[in-house]
């Protein structure tokens, strides 16, 4: 196994930065220290835009200054000095400190930007020569027919070859709709490698290639006068107004940004009212040139619109300049947009046979696991079997921006609960692609009046009317939950703008619990810089007795399993073994025993202290030669006053960890609660953790 790669593009603009994406994400899901290096960067940013979105997305501890060696002015000055031979010391070099200190480095090509794409060519192969790195190289697939694509491919696994390079792997990117996928067959056939190709083609997306109102802002540096919470919308293309407004209005079509002069009011707010028209398509914003911003009373209007529906922004420049300049402009994978990152990500997933590529990549697993791979992981478990998992929360922004991503990356099958007009109108607001999602609008649906019945039935003899049955299917909450109940959804998630006594309520009243188990309790995962621990019950029962600490002991263990987390559980306290008295820890050895009653054969001990359960060298002190203490990987806590604080004091002072959670356990079927709180990466975990537990439901 190689401790390396360097990913090289053959010409610019070929998507290469995607490929890092991609590559990074599956290295740090089977390695626990991977760092990037780009030995020579860009001159035209102040910090390289692809080490800056690497470090940022993924978290990685490294200092900005170590991921390269040189800018690209400078390497070129070097070699027209006659200095290549320091330049290559000092690259390998800096590649050698990083190797030495990383479990593998990801190293990245340039970008092809400078005009010299032969010079450049020539100092990638100089330089991957000198690192020994294996190559998967980049070519650009757009607006090439097959035959170019094929031509192209071998010349470039040809040229790398007969410097001594290997080509382990290729991607075409960015291929047309007309150039079949099977093209990498005959590319296979035709390529002479030392050892088997790999080789991958990926489709263009316009989604990826496109700038959005962000990009354009960073690209004109622009003022934004309006809308800034709307930067994430895609430039489909650039039009200039400069007719009258019945004529400009022919003009718009889906994602127009539109270029006219400070001065025109009646482009700025024909151009607002567009975005309100059912009758015409959603332009992506609009650039006010030569400095001049709108007048006070559309000023006035304007700022007194509810919720401007796009970005204005201001520019210095006139007209032609900026139409001029706007046609440079090109979309970039930037940290700060996650449903970009999520489309790369899928589209990555989508047609690179990743388990072929990790094989040849990484040749054992990490024992470890950090967050990310945890994270990771469980995107995958879940994309194995899609499971149908409803959001009734339709009209929260970070809910569809959860879905955008969810959908993307194929995790699960969305259903998103709303008014269908009002929840597209805001994914385009805010920039949203909801894909395959479905919008399902309660009180319009087909199934509204048998889930009335059905609930009518399971609740009259607590006094319920019929008429209130009805009132309760029209909450959303209450209409997702009965569409788990009914087979209808395999999961639901919900939290992020109720209380958890609104979202787990309806679960509660005819879910019910699964057969053998009393009671709903919760866990979380537990993600810390080299282990996933299971902590139970942090968020749902205030004081369980002996019995219901028993039960949560099992129902954690089975929970741990459906996660691929080997139980080994501790059953805490302040006491370890029989070194400690009094009522407390009387409650846990009485739940230890009635725990092992139910399962003999699962790993569990108790009473320990946290420090016994967790640490091998006190457990070796305190319980010498147990299976369980030293090793716990499930922690049962005697209440929730300990477990909820401990759990907190953990994520907040232990570097790197990370709460999933709560995970609901004992339900007949899963249903999920989140913080209001919560982000957008805890929606897209928890939906993840939904799917998984859906999947592991008995047929």
């Amino acid at each position: 196994m190689s401790k390396s790669l360097y990913i090289s593009a053959t010409e610019a603009r070929s998507g290469k930065s995607a490929i890092v994406l991609g590559v990074m994400q599956l290295l740090l899901a089977h390695i626990r220290k991977v760092v990037i290096f780009r030995p020579i960067i860009s001159d035209t940013e102040e910090n390289d835009h692809d080490i800056n979105l690497i470090r940022k997305h993924f978290k990685l501890p490294v200092p900005y200054e170590r991921t390269y060696a040189y800018k690209l002015g400078e390497a070129k000055r070097m070699l027209h000095e006659g200095k290549q031979a320091l330049l290559l010391e000092t690259i390998l070099n800096k590649f050698k400190e990083l190797e030495a200190e990383y479990d593998f480095v990801l190293c990245e090509g340039t970008d092809y930007l400078g005009g010299e794409a032969a010079l450049e060519f020539e100092m990638n192969a100089a330089i991957i020569s000198n690192l020994g790195c294996p190559v998967l190289a980049v070519v650009n697939g757009l607006r090439k027919n097959a035959d170019e694509i094929r031509a192209s491919t071998l010349s470039t696994i040809e040229t790398f070859g007969e410097k001594g390079l290997e080509v382990m792997a290729v991607i075409i990117n960015r291929i047309g709709s007309d150039v079949p996928l099977s093209v990498t067959e005959e590319i296979i056939e035709g390529a002479r490698t030392k050892h088997p190709l790999l080789a991958y083609a990926i489709p263009d997306e316009k989604s990826l290639g496109n700038p959005t109102i962000n990009d354009v802002v960073k690209w004109l540096d622009a003022r934004v006068l309006y809308g800034h919470g709307r930067l994430d919308s895609q430039v489909e293309e650039i039009l200039v107004a400069a007719m009258h407004i019945s004529n400009y209005l022919e003009y718009l079509s889906e994602g127009s940004l539109i270029v006219s002069p400070g001065d025109r009011s009646d482009i700025i707010l024909a151009s607002l009212a567009s975005r309100l028209s059912a009758s015409y398509p959603d332009i992506s914003g609009i650039v006010l040139t030569g400095g001049i911003q709108p007048s006070v009373n559309v000023h006035r209007l304007i700022e007194g619109w509810t919720g401007v529906p796009i970005p204005v922004l201001s520019v210095s420049g006139h007209t032609y300049k900026v139409a001029q300049t706007l046609n440079g402009l090109h979309g970039t994978i930037d940290p700060e947009n996650p449903m970009k990152i999520a489309s790369a990500l899928g589209l990555f997933e989508s047609y690179v046979n990743t388990d072929e590529l990790r094989t040849r990549l990484v040749e054992s697993k990490s024992q470890r696991i950090t967050p990310l791979m945890f994270e990771y992981t469980l995107i995958e478990k879940a994309k194995v079997k899609r499971q149908r998992i409803v959001l009734p929360e339709g009209s929260s922004e970070r809910i569809l921006q959860a879905a955008d991503i969810l959908t993307r990356r194929g995790v699960a099958r969305i259903i998103l609960l709303g008014d269908p007009a009002v929840v597209r109108k805001l994914a385009a607001d805010i920039g949203v692609n909801l894909g395959d999602a479905v919008i399902i609008d309660p009180a319009e649906s087909e199934h509204f009046e048998d889930y009335v019945d059905t609930y009518f039935e399971l609740r009259k003899h607590k006094c319920l009317s019929r008429d209130m049955a009805q009132d309760r299917m029209s909450d959303p909450t209450y209409f997702a939950t009965m569409m788990v109940h009914k087979g209808h959804a395999d999961g639901m998630v919900s939290g992020s703008v109720t209380t958890t006594a609104q979202t787990i309520r309806p679960a509660f009243e005819f879910i019910k619990t699964k057969p053998g188990a009393s009671q709903v309790s919760s866990v979380f995962l537990m993600c810390q810089n080299d282990r996933v621990l299971v902590y139970g019950d942090c968020a749902v029962i205030p004081n369980p007795d002996e019995k219901e600490l028993a039960e949560i002991a099992i129902n954690s263990a089975h929970t741990a399993r459906v996660f691929g987390i080997d139980p080994k559980v501790a059953m805490l306290s302040y006491s370890t073994g029989d070194s400690g008295t009094g009522e407390d820890v009387q409650k846990v050895i009485e739940a230890t025993a009635i725990a092992k009653e139910m399962e003999p054969d699962l790993a569990l001990e108790g009473p320990l202290q946290y420090d016994a359960a967790i640490d091998p060298e006190v457990a070796k002190t305190k319980m010498p030669g147990n299976p369980v203490a030293g090793k716990a990987t499930v922690f049962i806590f005697p209440d929730l006053n300990t477990g909820n604080n401990t759990y907190k004091a953990v994520q907040r002072s232990v570097p790197g960890s990370m709460a999933i959670g709560p995970v609901l356990q004992g339900l007949n079927k899963p249903v999920n609660d989140l913080s209001r709180g919560c982000t957008v990466r805890d929606i897209v975990n928890t939906v993840a953790i939904t799917a998984i537990q859906a999947q592991a439901q008995p047929e």
